[in-house]
């Protein structure tokens, strides 16, 4: 097969996984879409809110992420990593957004007798604050990238509502990361090298892999060797699981997976069981 055939070949398989828009984990969805819509074809609405709250769901359709710097965050998901640009819209305010998105929020300030703002509600409600979002598609997962920001800051500023959390351990309870799924024939130390390398071309420094030797300090982290890059697990049942922790440029937790052999067949037989559940 030419490069240009397999050029027009990963452009009509990117093309109808953007088409689907949902965001599976893993990853591993080969088939799925098929699938899943062949389920649906074959129940009734009635039927269908009836079944197990399982059977309603069709998968995870984006993750969310609340940025500092919309644009810096824009640049590294579209410019680095690769991802496409689906839509964005912003300037959100009023009540009905305020209710939708901050209402439990809200109730916590009131029994605590205290104004939302020290607990860092904005005040969408007025205007005083704006909430804006752009989604980024990537093969498998959408990626929401919101900002609040002040009314009179404008859209895509470096200055948000609140300031970030400064502790970003994945340790703490309710800390999530996204994880990007490698493919299969990558060199996943060279792929964390070149992250990082274009990164910091872009002045991202704060886009930092972990090692998987011991390192004390940023120098240590810099001088590891590159094979320190990559976690490679090989105990049952995640053998063939290949892993990295990194820091994006919002101090965002971030990982990076390869799932070969044995855990790849784990996944592919746990989603062949999901579809098998949900057909009625």
């Amino acid at each position: 097969m030419t490069d240009e055939a397999d050029n027009a070949t990963d452009m009509g398989r990117r093309t109808l996984l953007q088409t689907a828009g949902a965001a599976v984990v893993t990853g591993l969805v080969a088939g799925a879409t098929d699938a899943r819509a062949a389920t649906q074809d074959g129940m009734s609405s009635a039927a269908r809110d009836e079944a197990p709250l399982g059977a309603r769901l069709q998968g995870v359709q984006h993750f969310g992420l609340t940025v500092q710097n919309m644009e810096r965050a824009y640049q590294f998901y579209t410019e680095v990593l690769g991802g496409t640009e689906v839509f964005r819209h912003g300037d959100f305010q009023g009540d009905g957004v305020q209710n939708t998105l901050l209402a439990d929020q809200e109730i916590e300030a009131n029994a605590r007798g205290v104004n939302p703002r020290t607990i860092g509600v904005p005040d969408l409600r007025s205007g005083a604050q704006r909430l804006d979002v752009r989604f980024i598609q990537f093969d498998n997962m959408v990626l929401e990238l919101l900002q609040y920001r002040e009314a009179d800051q404008p859209m895509g500023a470096a200055k948000s509502f609140a300031e970030p959390l400064e502790h970003m351990s994945p340790a703490f309870p309710r800390m999530m990361h996204i994880c990007f799924y490698v493919r299969d024939d990558v060199d996943f130390n060279k792929f964390i090298a070149d992250l990082e390398a274009e990164s910091a071309r872009r002045g991202m420094n704060q886009v930092r892999a972990n090692r998987t030797i011991r390192v004390m300090t940023e120098a240590d982290r810099k001088a590891a060797p590159r094979s320190a890059n990559t976690n490679r697990v090989t105990a049952e049942p995640s053998n063939g699981w290949e892993l990295i922790y990194c820091k994006g440029p919002e101090g965002e937790q971030l990982e990076f997976v390869k799932a070969l052999g044995p855990v790849k067949q784990r996944f592919s037989e746990a989603l062949a069981k999901r579809q098998q559940t949900i057909v009625r």
